[in-house]
């Protein structure tokens, strides 16, 4: 098959908290230096703290546990179309393309670990737990940068036939 070079979506063990092959996939995204057990603490005290969110929310319809707001949090991030730059008789055209699957889920994985990274002065959980609770509402700075990338692609639209 073109384009697969390892098997790695067949050895993805799933996380051993939720049974969730995605969630085992975003704490490999979180983790730095090969250290998964800081990742998998990291993500799953973010977990906790959305848990303590959910007890305190009123609203009749939220989300019933911290894996469905992280769930809604990557369904609403996920874009579906982006620009790529192409080169055509000597001029670049920002040209919109539709995202692949795999490539949707990376981004929006890439968009909210960057946007709890950026924030400073509280423990990675913290931020990583208010920007998953913003994202699942449809707020917060990984929100902003769907917002702007399928803004951009609308403001490129002419140059759609340039998809080739």
């Amino acid at each position: 098959m073109a384009g697969r070079i390892t098997k790695s979506e067949q050895q993805l063990r799933p996380d051993p908290r939720y049974g969730s092959k995605t969630l085992a996939k975003f704490i490999n995204c979180v983790m730095w230096a090969g250290k998964k057990a800081v990742a998998q603490r990291v993500v799953y005290n973010a977990f906790d703290e959305i848990e303590r969110r959910l007890e305190k929310e009123t609203d009749p319809e939220k989300p019933e546990n911290a894996m469905e707001v992280f769930e809604r949090a990557i369904a609403n991030v996920t874009p579906v179309v982006e620009v790529r730059s192409k080169r055509v008789g000597g001029a670049n055209y920002q040209v919109p393309i539709q995202v692949t699957r795999r490539r949707q889920q990376s981004l929006s994985f890439r968009w909210i670990i960057q946007a709890a990274r950026k924030e400073r002065g509280q423990p990675m959980h913290k931020r990583l737990a208010r920007e998953l609770w913003d994202a699942a509402r449809n707020e917060g700075k990984a929100m902003n940068l769907r917002e702007q990338t399928h803004r951009m692609a609308e403001a490129n639209k002419a140059f759609a036939h340039f998809a080739w």
